[in-house]
């Protein structure tokens, strides 16, 4: 069975996001850019799966910019056996809509014909948790959402998922598309012999025409601002007077 792992170029989740002055974005000059956690969790959870014997083969598949190559240079270096860029942008700025992504993703499972789809529940920076639902129902594959665990048992997968009352386990059909959680594994780190092998490693470039995609925005981002200031809280002298406020002021009993 081929896996296959959607990854996705993002600002470092160390890095504090500055806002340009204009309101026109997200400021990108010098600043650290690396695979999004959850598509590295997902791509660790695809190895796993390999060396289990539960699958033969792990492509990678990135679509924004150029630059995107080191991305997957990462996913290639952790273990993924090749990799495909589908360069989409030319400015780092422009974030690819998720509708857009789930078709270019379509397009490549049609010629890569995967068992599996495991990718990130949703990216750092936009936080749309849209691309792999979207991408189930254009394929008409079972989808299993927010995994916290994943056994494939012959022709399906059994998921743990996490919901709002703890844990749902639920058994789909593949081939399928799992979008996995923070709590499914812990990626490996990449050695420097593997970083080394990873270079030799394939590593296909194609463009949104070569699949005859429109990756046209349909959704115009009218202004970017930074979220307000957290007030300073107070000092109450007296459990009386904190559940006064607690009451009247903050109205939370």
């Amino acid at each position: 069975m081929k896996v296959l792992v959607p990854v996705k170029r993002v600002i470092d989740y160390n890095v504090k996001v500055r806002v340009k002055a204009d309101g026109s974005g997200v400021d990108l000059a010098n600043v650290k850019m690396s695979m999004n956690p959850f598509d590295e969790i997902a791509v660790e959870e695809a190895i796993r799966l390999r060396e289990k014997g539960a699958a033969d083969e792990v492509v990678a598949v990135s679509i924004g910019v150029k630059q995107a190559t080191e991305t997957l240079r990462t996913a290639l270096a952790m273990g993924a056996d090749r990799a495909v860029l589908i360069v989409a942008a030319d400015d780092p700025a422009t974030d690819i809509e998720p509708l857009a992504v789930a078709k270019l993703l379509k397009a490549v499972i049609d010629a890569e014909a995967p068992g599996l789809v495991l990718c990130g529940k949703q990216a750092i920076d936009n936080d749309m948790n849209a691309t792999g639902q979207m991408l189930s129902a254009l394929l008409g594959w079972s989808q299993a959402t927010f995994a916290s665990k994943v056994e494939i048992e012959g022709d399906h997968a059994l998921v743990t998922r996490e919901v709002d009352g703890g844990l749902q386990t639920i058994r789909v059909r593949m081939p399928a598309v799992v979008s996995v959680d923070l709590r499914l594994n812990e990626p490996r780190y990449a050695s420097l012999p593997n970083i080394m092998k990873a270079k030799k490693k394939p590593l296909e470039e194609k463009t949104p025409a070569d699949y005859g995609v429109d990756v046209s925005p349909r959704l115009e981002v009218v202004k970017t601002v930074e979220p307000a200031a957290r007030k300073a809280g107070i000092m109450v002298k007296s459990v009386d007077e904190l559940v006064d406020k607690l009451k009247n002021e903050a109205g939370v009993i």
